[in-house]
C-alpha cells in the first residue's frame, strides 16, 4: 500500500517525524508531496526558509520516506494518481476548501482512504521560527545596552 501525505516540511522537526513514521505504519511505501514556495504562499503568511530542493533531500534521508516530490499547484489529485496512493494522510486543519474536496471526492470514488491526524502538540515550524526571532531580539537588545 502506498501512503501519501503533503506539507511544507520547512525546518524539519519532531512533529514531522511523528507524522512520517505514522504514515510508514499504515503501508509499505511512503510518498511525500513537498509544497513549492509558490504553493506555500497560497495558504501561509511566510515562505519557507529552507529551499525546496533541500527540504526534499532531508525527507529522502529519513528511513521512513520512500518518495519525496514537489508539487507546484494545489492539485493533490495529480500526485495521488502519479504515486498510486492508497491512503492519503492529512492534517487536522484540512478544511473544506475546493482543492481539498476535489481530492477527497476522487479518492472516495476510487475506494481509497483518507486518514486525518492531529498535529504534534509541542512543536511546529512556526513556533521554531518565533523562538529564533525572540531569542535573536533578546541577544540584540542585550548587546545594544
Amino acid at each position: 500500500m502506498v501512503v501519501y501525505t503533503v506539507g511544507t516540511f520547512d525546518l524539519l522537526h519532531v512533529g514531522h517525524l511523528a507524522l512520517l513514521e505514522y504514515c510508514a505504519s499504515l503501508g509499505d511505501t511512503v510518498a511525500v508531496g513537498v509544497a513549492a514556495d509558490e504553493v506555500v504562499q497560497l495558504y501561509k503568511p511566510n515562505v519557507p526558509v529552507v529551499p525546496l530542493e533541500q527540504r526534499i533531500q532531508m525527507l529522502l534521508a529519513l528511513s521512513c520516506v520512500d518518495i519525496a516530490l514537489s508539487y507546484h499547484e494545489l492539485d493533490y489529485i495529480a500526485v495521488c494518481k502519479q504515486v498510486k496512493a492508497d491512503i492519503f494522510v492529512i492534517g487536522e486543519d484540512w478544511g473544506k476548501k475546493p482543492h481539498n474536496e476535489g481530492v477527497e471526492n476522487y479518492l472516495k470514488s476510487q475506494g481509497k482512504q483518507i486518514v486525518q491526524v492531529q498535529y504534534h502538540p509541542k512543536t511546529s515550524s512556526t513556533k521554531i521560527k518565533a523562538t529564533v526571532i525572540e531569542q535573536f531580539q533578546m541577544v540584540t537588545a542585550s548587546v545594544v545596552r
